[in-house]
């Protein structure tokens, strides 16, 4: 899977490097790459293959992350891109104009914020927030400084999605009153890991930043911090997330729901992991609902969706004459036999419902090229508009899957006001928040 993937990433980066014109240094927008793992260095990847951006500063707590990082630039371009211990010190530099985040999901509201007041564009990983009180935040420093931030939900700028979602809009299965977010990964668990000393080279405060101290783990740090809640939000927050865009996309969403409720747990796994494997969450509005199901443990697609080994990941939107099904692959409209025959059932029909498959389109990959490009666009252009998943439309996403968590955690349905707080729980108003760490704060005035 991983060996198609980068195939696929290194096709899609020559057809992109293909695509732009060829512009001298001085014309280039110059990065700052801030997280150097894993969806680092597919940063890397990403903005070596677009001509008009240079990787300029690279940052990380790690400084064989540096090294790593450093050497994969110098290979690829033959030169050496300034190296950061200190994000601080990145946004500090007068070369640096934009800076992308492929951090952990606690460091994204801050070090966008920060980003933002030093004058930097910024390009952030999904989730946009950790929390809801950060999307609020995050919103306004973009605003108040008038930088482009773009989030990394990049089926916005997947081709077949934009087109079904464009389907959808013209009514393709009438209206719609129903999306279904699947998030079915399948993973195993991380089992335990002890305390230990911090490894050589690892600056751990800076690492947990916003989170409280605590002891250095192997489980805590690398990719698994997706799995505490310090750090992590969960595969809704993971993974999910982009379903979760999806699905209010689909449903042209952009209120607050009446009410959410969650459902879950962290089944057959004895291990440090603190979010569930298996969730179920329920948004409901006047005229319509969303549901979403979070499972790592074995499980089968839904409706007519294809199987596809241990992973599934989808949407499914359902209409007054049919529904549609999804994914990275492709999408599918099927319409109901009885979709022209309006009160049929209370006429006599009688039956069961038939559906018929009138669309279909099949792809492969994702648009992470193209978001990225779209970024790089929107920095030279100064509007924040042409951004295809600006920040606005990435926190709302992130705030529902933050919604989803705190239902789950206080186990009850809860209600919403038109603001976004809750009504009569003052427990649950303040999950939408966190302690923060001194001086790791995400401040009330940006």
């Amino acid at each position: 899977m991983k060996t198609e993937r980068r195939t696929f990433l290194g096709a899609a980066a020559a057809a992109a490097t293909a695509r732009m014109p060829i512009l001298g240094a001085n014309d280039r927008v110059q990065i700052g790459i801030v997280g150097l793992g894993g969806r680092g260095r597919d940063h890397i990847n990403y903005y070596n293959a677009i001509e008009d951006c240079r990787i300029a500063a690279v940052c990380d707590v790690n400084q064989a992350a540096r090294e790593r990082a450093v050497a994969m630039i110098e290979k690829a371009k033959g030169y050496k891109p300034a190296e950061y211990g200190d994000m601080r010190q990145m946004f500090e530099s007068k070369e640096i104009q934009a800076v992308s985040l492929p951090l952990p999901n606690h460091w994204h509201a801050l070090a966008t914020i920060w980003a933002c007041q030093a004058g930097k564009d910024v390009y952030v990983e999904k989730p946009a927030s950790h929390n809801m009180f950060e999307s609020r935040k995050m919103v306004e420093a973009a605003r108040k400084y008038k930088r482009m931030v773009q989030v990394g939900s990049q089926s916005r700028s997947t081709p077949h999605k934009m087109k079904a979602i464009q389907m959808l809009k013209e009514g393709v299965i009438g209206k719609v009153y129903m999306a279904r977010g699947l998030c079915f990964r399948r993973r195993f668990s991380i089992g335990h890991t002890p305390d230990q000393p911090v490894p050589p080279g690892v600056d751990w405060d800076k690492f947990l930043g916003p989170a409280q101290m605590k002891p250095f783990s192997v489980n805590k740090f690398e990719y698994n911090w997706h799995w505490f809640w310090d750090t992590g939000n969960g595969d809704i927050g993971n993974q999910g997330v982009h379903e979760m865009d999806i699905a209010l996309w689909g449903l042209g969403r952009k209120d607050w729901p009446k009410s959410v409720m969650g459902s879950g747990g962290k089944f057959l796994w004895q291990d440090d992991q603190e979010t569930p494997n298996t969730q179920h969450a329920s948004f409901h509005w006047d005229d319509g609902e969303m549901t979403f199901d979070v499972r790592n443990l074995p499980t089968p697609p839904e409706a007519l969706a294809p199987v596809r080994g241990a992973n599934y990941v989808g949407n499914i939107f359902f209409g007054e004459k049919g529904f549609m099904v999804l994914d990275q692959a492709g999408f599918a409209v099927y319409r109901s036999a009885l979709a022209d025959f309006v009160g049929a059932r209370s006429a006599g029909a009688g039956g069961r419902d038939k559906y018929e498959k009138i669309a279909e389109e099949k792809a492969t990959g994702e648009g992470m090229i193209e978001h990225v490009k779209n970024f790089i666009e929107a920095v030279k252009s100064r509007d924040h508009t042409k951004l295809a998943a600006e920040i606005e439309i990435g926190a709302l996403a992130a705030d529902f899957c933050h919604l989803a968590n705190i239902a789950y955690r206080a186990g009850r349905t809860l209600r919403l006001d038109a603001n976004g707080r809750f009504i009569g729980d003052a427990e649950a108003n303040e999950m939408q928040t966190r302690k923060y760490r001194p001086p790791y704060v995400v401040p009330e005035q940006v």
